[in-house]
């Protein structure tokens, strides 16, 4: 029998929770400038629209897009099912099963403190 210390629960290399972190809610940020709710959209438009095109697999930018969108629980359901390795949990930096790296910006993630509302 073993002595349990080398036990496959333990490796750094199985795939579960050890390796994963759990997704929070970003923390408040400002911008560098007040900006509407409709400057926020076209922002995180363009970067959905041109973030596949600077690397990675489009499979997983789908993916994180969806995750974003998605409340806490389904999020790392998504994140979980699609391989996406969680380096910040507030999903700023995640890595795909291949190693390549992605990166959200904080506007893609929540609102800034300083978003002017539309009266």
């Amino acid at each position: 029998m073993r002595d349990g210390s080398m036990g496959c629960t333990g490796s750094s290399r199985a795939k579960g929770d050890e390796n994963t972190k759990k997704i929070q809610k970003p923390k408040p940020w400002k911008h560098s400038e007040p900006i509407t709710s409709a400057t926020l959209i076209q922002m995180r438009d363009e970067f959905w629209d041109t973030a596949p095109h600077y690397g990675g697999q489009k499979e997983i930018w789908d993916a994180l897009h969806a995750a974003v969108d998605a409340d806490l629980s389904l999020a790392q359901a998504i994140v979980d099912s699609a391989g996406i390795v969680v380096q910040a949990p507030d999903l700023t930096i995640c890595y795909d099963e291949r190693g390549a790296k992605y990166e959200l910006p904080n506007y893609v993630l929540s609102e800034p403190t300083n978003l002017i509302r539309d009266s």
